[in-house]
C-alpha cells in the first residue's frame, strides 16, 4: 500500500508544479463576461502583469497561478480553468503562429479611471458607471470644478457621461424645461461658469472640451457615448461661435455663426450640419437616429456587427473589440449611431449597422492618445428613456454590448508582448 501512496503523492506534487497558469476563457462558456474584467484590473492592482490573448477564445485572460486569484475568480462567478506550463506554453505557440489572427498583449499598468458626471443626481443612469460598478472597478467621479482645476492629467483614462458640451442642456427645453431637475441643471451650470469667469455656460463647456482635447493630445485614453460624442466635437468645431438661442444662453444666435465650423479642430465627425430648431430634441446630422427609424428597425432586427482586424498589426481595434459574439443587439440613445459620410477619414469604424448604412462604434488617434465614441445610451435596454430604472447588469453578467465598453477600460494598460522572432 505505502509503495502506491508515495508515486500518487510524487504524481499530485508534480501536477501542482506545473499547474502554474490561470486561464481565464471569454468565449461562449464564461458564466460571467463582465465580472472577469474586475478580477483583471484586481490582479494589475496587485502589482501582477497578466497576458490578454486577443481573439483566443473570445479575448482569454492568462493569469499567474495565485490561490489568491482562484479565491476571487469563484467569489465573483466567473469561470477559470489552471492550466500547466506545457499547456500555457503551447497555446502561446499557436497564438504567435504567423498563420493565426491572435496575439498576446501584456497588461501591466493599473489605468485611474475618471468618470466626468454632474455630482447632483440626474433623471438617467450611465452604461459605463453601471458596468465599472457591476465589475467591481473603481474610478473618480470629476466634473467641470476639477477640470478647471487640472486635475485631468492625474488620470489615465477618462469618461464623458450623458453630457451636452454645447450649452443647451440637452435640448430637453420642450420636453423637461418645466421639470425641477432641469431648472436645478441650469442654476447649477450657469454658478459654475460665473465661479469660474465664464457668461455663458456654453463657453464653460468649450473650455472644458478644449482640455479634454489636451489631456488626449497629451497621451490620454477618452471613452465617450450617446450625446457626449456629438456635442463634443460640435463644441469643438463652433470654437465659440454663438450657435445657441436665447432660452438657453439669453441672446439670440448668429446666423452665420454655423459657416464659421473650423472641423479640424474636431475629433471624429466632419462636414455636419446643425440642426437649428431649439426645439428639437436633436444636435446635428450626425446622429442617425431618424434615418435609421425609416428602414423598419426594430429591437427585434436591430443589431450591428463588429469588424475583424488583424491581430498583430492592427492590436488597437483589435483590443477594443474582442467579444465572443460579432453580432451585438443595437440600442437607441439621443445620439444612437454616426452617419458615415461625417466620419473623418482617419478614424477607424469597428461597428456598423449595414441595414442603416450607419456606424456605431468608432477610434481614433488624437496626438499621442486615442479616443472611441460609442453610439447608443445602454447596451441592455433598447430604449432608455428619462426617468427609467438603470439596467440590473446582475442579468446580463454575460453582455456582448457591455464588454465593449469594458474592453476600453483595460486599453491603457495593453502594452504589445514582443515574440521570440522579434
Amino acid at each position: 500500500m505505502r509503495k502506491l501512496v508515495y508515486p500518487l503523492v510524487l504524481t499530485l506534487i508534480t501536477l501542482h508544479g506545473y499547474a502554474n497558469k490561470i486561464l481565464v476563457p471569454m468565449d461562449g462558456t464564461q458564466t460571467n463576461h463582465l465580472k472577469a474584467y474586475g478580477v483583471a484590473y484586481w490582479v494589475l492592482e496587485r502589482d501582477e502583469s497578466i497576458e490578454w490573448m486577443l481573439n483566443f477564445k473570445g479575448g482569454s485572460f492568462l493569469l499567474p497561478a495565485r490561490t489568491a486569484y482562484e479565491n476571487e475568480l469563484v467569489i465573483r462567478g466567473v469561470k477559470y480553468e489552471v492550466i500547466s506550463d506545457a499547456q500555457a506554453a503551447q497555446y502561446e505557440a499557436e497564438i504567435s503562429s504567423p498563420s493565426s489572427n491572435m496575439d498576446m498583449m501584456r497588461l501591466e499598468k493599473v489605468p485611474k479611471i475618471a468618470v466626468y458626471s454632474p455630482k447632483s443626481k440626474m433623471p438617467w443612469d450611465d452604461a459605463v458607471t453601471l458596468a465599472l460598478t457591476y465589475a467591481e472597478i473603481p474610478y473618480d467621479v470629476i466634473y467641470d470644478d476639477e477640470i478647471m482645476a487640472d486635475k485631468l492629467p492625474t488620470y489615465d483614462w477618462l469618461h464623458l457621461h450623458h453630457e451636452d458640451f454645447t450649452g443647451q442642456y440637452g435640448k430637453f427645453y420642450a420636453s423637461f424645461s418645466q421639470y425641477a431637475w432641469y431648472q436645478q441643471q441650469q442654476r447649477d451650470f450657469e454658478e459654475t461658469a460665473r465661479k469660474h469667469g465664464f457668461a455663458k455656460v456654453s463657453q464653460l463647456k468649450l473650455a472644458i472640451a478644449r482640455k479634454i482635447k489636451g489631456f488626449v493630445a497629451g497621451g490620454g485614453f477618452l471613452f465617450a457615448m450617446c450625446s457626449a460624442t456629438d456635442s463634443f466635437d460640435i463644441a469643438l468645431a463652433a470654437d465659440g461661435e454663438d450657435f445657441i438661442e436665447a432660452m438657453y444662453d439669453g441672446d439670440p444666435a448668429d446666423p452665420s455663426a454655423e459657416s464659421k465650423f473650423d472641423f479640424e479642430k474636431t475629433f471624429a465627425f466632419e462636414d455636419f450640419k446643425l440642426r437649428r430648431d431649439p426645439m428639437e430634441y436633436e444636435f446635428s446630422d450626425i446622429d442617425n437616429t431618424e434615418a435609421r427609424r425609416s428602414r423598419d428597425l426594430r429591437e427585434a432586427n436591430d443589431y450591428f456587427n463588429l469588424f475583424q482586424f488583424s491581430a498583430k498589426w492592427d492590436p488597437i481595434p483589435t483590443m477594443l473589440t474582442q467579444n465572443h459574439s460579432n453580432l451585438i443587439k443595437g440600442f437607441y440613445g439621443q445620439t444612437t449611431s454616426y452617419k458615415k459620410r461625417v466620419i473623418k477619414p482617419d478614424v477607424v469604424i469597428m461597428g456598423e449597422t449595414k441595414a442603416a448604412d450607419e456606424a456605431k462604434y468608432v477610434h481614433g488617434v488624437l496626438g499621442k492618445g486615442f479616443f472611441t465614441f460609442y453610439g447608443g445610451h445602454d447596451p441592455e435596454d433598447y430604449q432608455h428613456r428619462v426617468g427609467e430604472e438603470p439596467t440590473d447588469l446582475n442579468l446580463y453578467p454575460n453582455s456582448a454590448g457591455y464588454r465593449l465598453i469594458l474592453n476600453n477600460i483595460l486599453f491603457p494598460a495593453a502594452k504589445k508582448k514582443k515574440r521570440k522572432t522579434e
